[in-house]
Formats: C-alpha cells, structure tokens, sequence
C-alpha cells in the first residue's frame, strides 16, 4: 500500500500488450525499455508499485460512444480492419489491451483521489488523439479524457487541468473540450502545419462558453529547450490562472531530439523540467494531485531517459 508521500507507478505486462506489432513506432517493446532504464536509475526502489486492471465498460463510454466501443470490442475478437481512416489496426485482443490501459490510468487516478499516493506515472499512457467516436494516430482509448469524465463524475472534481508535451497536439483530448471551459487544456505541440495532426494553432483557445480558456503553442520544427523554456513559462501562468485541482500531464518524448517521425530537438531536461515545475504547482494549488502519463515516442533511448526523468521529477519534490 502506498504511503500519500510515494510517488506511485502502475506498470505491468497487460499494458505492455498495448503496441502494433514487432518494428512499429509503437511497439509492445516501450513498455520494458522505460523500465530498464529506471532500474538503472536506481528509482525502481523509490516508488511505490501497482498493476493495471481492467476498465469497465461503463467506465469507457463515460468519455466514448457506445458504437464505437462495440466496434473496438468486435474488430478485437478477429484482429482485422482499422479502428480510424487507416493508422490504427486491429489486432486480436486489442480491446483488452486498451482497456487495460485506461484501467491503468484509473488504479493511478484512484490511488491519488483516495490518498494513497501524492502523484503517479502511467508509462503506456495518455493516447490523445483517440476522439469519443474513433480511434486515431495509434491511439485507441482516450484514457486522459476518460479519467477527467471520471473525476468530475465520481469525485465531483470542476477544474481539472490538462498539459500536454507530446510532439503532436493532443487533438482527442482539445476537442472533446473544446467548449468546456471547466476543463483546463494547455499544449505545447510542434506546429499542425508540418505535423500530424495538424491542428493546435494558437487561435484554438476554446469555443462557445470556453473561448479564451485552452492555450495552445505551436512551435516550429527545429525547436530545442531554448524555445520550450518561454513556452512552458506561459503554461505556469495559465495554470496559475486557472487554479485546477488536479493535474493530467502527457509527457511524450516525441518531442526529443533523435525521434523517427518528428522534428522537435527538446533534451530529457525539457521534460525533467516540466514534471518538477508541475509537482510544485500541484502541491501549491491541488494538493498534490498529479498523474503523469506517457503518450507518443519513437526512439527508445529517448523514451527512457524522458520518462525516467519524469519520474525522477516526481520523487524528489516528495514531502
């Protein structure tokens, strides 16, 4: 049982399942290569550990359309066709392990609401494009947008801040709040016009009753830490402003320098300094609730040094 100071990490093979295939961008491999590298770390011994489980349906449809969970759960038993336009196929079992992540994110979510652990890190995580009605760029289930339905419906939680580093704009999660203004949504994206897929311009700040409540920052291509500095001053400010009680925080290492399929340059301190800077506004502002979750990245040193930085981040701004 985790003490309410340990950071906790949920990590196991039933999330590890989660990847298309030997030789995908995303493989099943990314899940053990963050865990390599965070024993080598010597953090393994710092956190406290917890295993995935299974989402409910219920829990799904709290953010997806009931059509589009049945045609997951068919498409999982034969392991053919694709869940969107044609780069997210199914594979058999694929269902499960969707689920299994989304369950991940909840036993974290969980452990936080429920005092047992101060902050969390999901590696295979925060699949942000998966829209309410279809899957998209790998993502099948949108566990951050399930886990803010679920806060606000099981915890009664109003301001909920979600921050997004990965390379790509979190386009699932922008858009299925993108006129709620209760849902705080800060990201900072290579620019839509050279990147998958190719949204988050800086006008996107909300619609309807939320305009002027989301930031997004484009950058361009090319952009290291010196330009990822000033950009993450500004997502203090918003979140300053916004005041959330709890924080969602999508670190993909995407946006490193070295990754396949994009072409920001970030080093892991761009990350280290995200995840510590977020455990002192989470302390100050939501009690410490922070769940790190950890989204896209392709090149596997890259994946655990950023994500073990993270979670180094996490463990040193302990109590």
């Amino acid at each position: 049982m985790a003490k309410r100071r340990d950071t906790l990490l949920v990590a196991g093979e039933q999330i590890a399942r989660y990847g298309f295939g030997e030789g995908h961008p995303f493989g099943p491999d990314r899940h053990d290569v963050f865990l390599r590298e965070l024993k080598a770390d010597e953090l393994d011994g710092r956190v406290a550990l917890a295993a995935p489980r299974l989402a409910t349906r219920e829990e799904l449809e709290s953010f997806h359309e009931p059509a589009y969970v049945s045609l997951v759960a068919e498409r999982s038993l034969h392991g053919q066709g694709y869940l969107d336009a044609g780069d997210t196929p199914a594979y058999k079992g694929v269902y499960d392990a969707a689920s299994h992540v989304v369950g991940a994110t909840l036993v974290a979510t969980e452990a936080i609401m429920e005092g047992r652990a101060r902050r969390a890190f999901v590696p295979i995580a925060g699949l942000h494009h998966a829209s309410r009605a279809h899957a998209s760029g790998f993502c099948v289930f949108n566990d951050s947008g399930i886990v803010i339905e679920q806060l606000r419906r099981r915890w009664g939680l109003t301001r909920i801040a979600y921050v997004d580093i990965d390379a790509h704009h979190g386009d699932g999660v922008f858009y299925a709040f993108e006129d709620d203004p209760d849902v705080a949504f800060a990201d900072i994206h290579e620019d839509g016009r050279f990147l998958f897929p190719g949204t988050g311009a800086a006008h996107e700040a909300g619609r309807g009753r939320a305009v002027g409540t989301k930031l997004n920052i484009p950058l361009p291509p090319s952009s290291g830490d010196t330009a990822f500095m000033p950009a993450w001053d500004r997502i203090e400010a918003y979140l300053e402003a916004r005041r959330p009680e709890f924080i969602v925080f999508q670190c993909g290492a995407d946006s490193l320098e070295g990754d396949p399929i994009t072409h920001l340059r970030y080093t892991e301190e761009a990350h280290a300094h995200a995840a510590a800077r977020l455990a002192g506004i989470a302390d100050r502002l939501c009690d410490g609730r922070l769940l790190g979750v950890g989204g896209g990245g392709y090149n596997r040193r890259n994946i655990a040094r950023a994500w073990s930085r993270v979670v180094r981040s996490f463990v040193e701004h302990e109590r």
